[in-house]
């Protein structure tokens, strides 16, 4: 197949059939490049080698990106049904490396490549099925299902970059070089870099909610800020330019280094570029799936701290203050240069999107006005960490797309690699990596008087985040106990005598319930299936703290801070950790459980039932499952037919309670029912008072 990328499908136009089959040829095009991508692993072991310590084998990836089509088309109502549940499970989360991902090899049994390839070929099939059969309304906006099919389409195109990232990491002898993913080498006399004026200009970030393309939530809102005039580097940083700082020892002189880079030095015993190679003979360097002399003139790949560290030796030598770009400066310079939007367009020339070669080419290749490579080659770190625009708000059906990087540890490349497709080509794109990833990234230097202001804008502006902050955490002005504390506090009491070794808390929110439960029990594990919960919950485990507004009336917030040490919980807090999982689809080492505690979970689940199934393999017998809910059964989250009661069968009524008893009674006994009142402020006049059962049931 040709690896020359389709143009990203536009979300307007006249005739819905032909849009229909403009998406659906861009679905599989991108579908399958991404499956020949993974055809370069010549020896399937080497698709269950870690490539990389702090990232899944290969096997991953080459399922993850199909299980993603059938959670999103599942969330979003699209199918009814999961293909496979336990693949579903297994290739689900652990992109990112967080500190509660589940990165232990021994926790994964990993499918055969067959059956992951066979598995593809499910996804696909219905995957085309909806986009031959779905209603088409243009233009698409985000309420469209169509949007999700896009959603998938964009993802996988991610992962054709960062897997390529990986691969690159594996050793030679399992790998070969098909055709279409040989590289052409090509390497000429590195040019002499130097600075070039950039005019000053005002600079307005962020995509409107009717932009023509698809867009990640990042994207969306509004930055403006006015940039003075500064200079640029001419070219990327060549692979000669950064030879100047490894044979200088700039990797030994720790002042050339952050506090994070010096850590991140020490981690790796790094002494030069992670893809280069010394050898008697001279200097190599690491392609995908080869290796070759060290083309000189060829952009630099280093993560954000290489990229650092270069700039204060740079400035060192130099006597100028030179330092990466921030965000609004690449996009300065980006506008000076007339680099369009959609820098895949036939008419705009760079080394993007598989359009030339896929790799690296020579610095001075691709001129945009008196620059080079202002776009494509590698993408180009900058000095920002990735926040939230003004507006931002987060889609639903991918609530963790940005979130989890809202944390001042990811910063933003710009510009797009050789293998930038679809939304990654576009110039508006927002992506962030850790400062210690490697993906094609490279970089340029400025220098300048511009500071950026509009980082460190907290994720905590989310609305139902900070209700459910302010849930966990105040005592509410009625007098009824706080709910999650009470919860947990009751649990611990109905324990009586038995062993407190293990509790799993889940639907644990924003983690007050699991930080309770760990006074007494000897580890706890949160889970919520919302990796916005999750990640306020492992923010206060981390630091302590928590900051968070909420609105008392129409714009105007009140501000508040949690410290766990004002609550006693410091300690406690040692013994709890917090996964994002799906409850009706855990993985097997959620088990050995003396108390599974689920809190206003079960009525918002989309199959309660397999929930419930599932308690007896993961309490030990004479361990306590407790259930608390308000039974306010919802179509919106769980289909009628999954209801456990509130609805008549044979002309009776069918209590919750009822249900529970049918599907549990084999496994448990119930030994006692309550209630538990809590209140749910959304402004400072208006709350919810609601009351919760709770049902205790036993492991016979």
């Amino acid at each position: 197949m040709s690896l020359c990328f389709p143009a990203i499908p536009t979300l307007y136009g006249n005739d819905p059939e032909a849009k229909r089959a403009e998406i659906k040829a861009y679905f599989l095009h991108c579908y399958r490049r991404y499956e020949s991508l993974f055809e370069t692993i010549a020896d399937n072991k080497g698709y269950y080698l870690r490539a990389d310590p702090l990232r899944h084998p290969l096997i991953f990836y080459y399922g993850h990106t199909a299980v993603f089509y059938i959670n999103k088309l599942k969330l979003a109502g699209l199918i009814e049904h999961r293909l496979d549940p336990a693949l579903e499970s297994i290739f689900a989360v652990g992109v990112d490396e967080m500190s509660w991902d589940d990165l232990d090899e021994r926790h994964y049994d990993w499918p055969s490549v067959d059956e992951t390839r066979r598995y593809r070929r499910k996804v696909e099939e219905i995957v085309l099925s909806l986009i031959d059969t779905m209603p088409l309304g243009l233009p698409i906006g985000w309420e469209s299902p169509w949007w999700v099919i896009l959603m998938g389409i964009e993802h996988e195109n991610i992962h054709l970059e960062t897997s390529s990232v990986l691969i690159r990491q594996l050793p030679l002898e399992v790998l070969c070089t098909p055709y279409v993913w040989k590289p052409r080498i090509d390497d000429t006399k590195p040019p002499e870099n130097r600075l070039l004026v950039v005019p000053g200009g005002t600079v307005v970030l962020g995509k409107a909610r009717d932009a023509d393309r698809y867009g990640w939530d990042n994207e969306y809102g509004r930055f403006e800020a006015y940039i003075p005039e500064f200079r640029a580097s001419r070219y990327l940083v060549s692979n000669a330019e950064y030879m100047a700082f490894v044979e200088a020892d700039g990797y030994a002189n720790a002042r050339f280094w952050s506090e994070e880079g010096n850590a991140w030095r020490a981690y790796e015993k790094a002494r030069m570029p992670r893809f280069w190679r010394k050898k008697k003979d001279g200097w190599y360097l690491r392609l995908m799936t080869c290796e070759i002399p060290m083309p000189m003139s060829w952009p630099v790949e280093v993560n954000c701290h290489e990229a650092e560290a270069f700039c204060r030796w740079k400035s060192a030598t130099t006597g100028k203050k030179l330092h990466l770009p921030t965000e609004e400066e690449y996009a300065r310079l980006a506008e000076h240069c007339g680099v369009p939007n959609d820098t895949q367009r036939e008419d705009f020339a760079a080394n993007v999107a598989l359009k030339y070669t896929p790799s690296s080419v020579p610095v001075d290749r691709f001129a945009h006005g008196d620059f080079y490579d202002v776009a494509g080659n590698v993408w180009q770190w900058t000095s920002t960490p990735i926040y939230p625009f003004e507006g931002f708000a987060v889609h639903p059906i991918y609530d963790d797309f940005s979130v989890p990087t809202f944390d001042d540890k990811h910063n933003i490349i710009k510009g797009g690699s050789w293998i930038s497709c679809g939304n990654e080509a576009l110039r508006e794109s927002r992506y962030a990596f850790r400062r210690h990833f490697y993906q094609h990234a490279g970089f340029r230097y400025v220098e300048s008087r511009y500071e950026h202001k509009g980082a460190g804008m907290s994720y905590m502006q989310d609305e139902v985040v900070a209700q459910y902050c302010h849930f966990a955490w105040r005592e509410n002005r009625f007098g009824i106990p706080n709910f999650p504390e009470a919860c947990a506090k009751r649990a611990i009491t109905y324990m009586g005598e038995r062993p407190m070794r293990k509790a799993l808390d889940v639907g644990c929110a924003t983690g007050r319930s699991s930080f309770e439960l760990a006074r007494r029990f000897d580890e706890v594990t949160g889970i919520d299936f919302s990796t916005r919960f999750i990640k306020e919950a492992q923010r206060l485990k981390e630091s302590g703290v928590l900051r968070y507004a909420v609105p008392e009336e129409g714009e105007i917030m009140s501000y508040h801070e949690v410290r766990l040490n004002k609550f006693g919980l410091e300690h406690a807090s040692k013994k709890v950790n917090f996964w994002q999982a799906d409850a009706c689809n855990l993985k097997p080492i959620f088990s050995g459980y003396d108390l599974v505690l689920a809190a206003n979970l079960i009525d918002r689940l989309y199959d309660p039932r397999k929930f419930l199934e599932s308690m007896a393999s993961r309490i030990v017998r004479g361990g306590l499952l407790i259930v608390v809910s308000p039974y306010s059964w919802s179509e919106r989250f769980t289909p009628k037919e999954k209801w456990l009661g509130g609805y008549k069968r044979d002309g009776e009524n069918v209590t919750t309670l009822e249900g529970m008893r049918e599907i549990l009674q084999n496994d448990f006994r119930l030994l006692e029912t309550c209630d538990i009142e809590f209140v749910l402020q959304e402004t400072a006049r208006k709350h919810q008072h609601t009351v919760s059962e709770m049902s205790v049931w036993e492991r016979r």
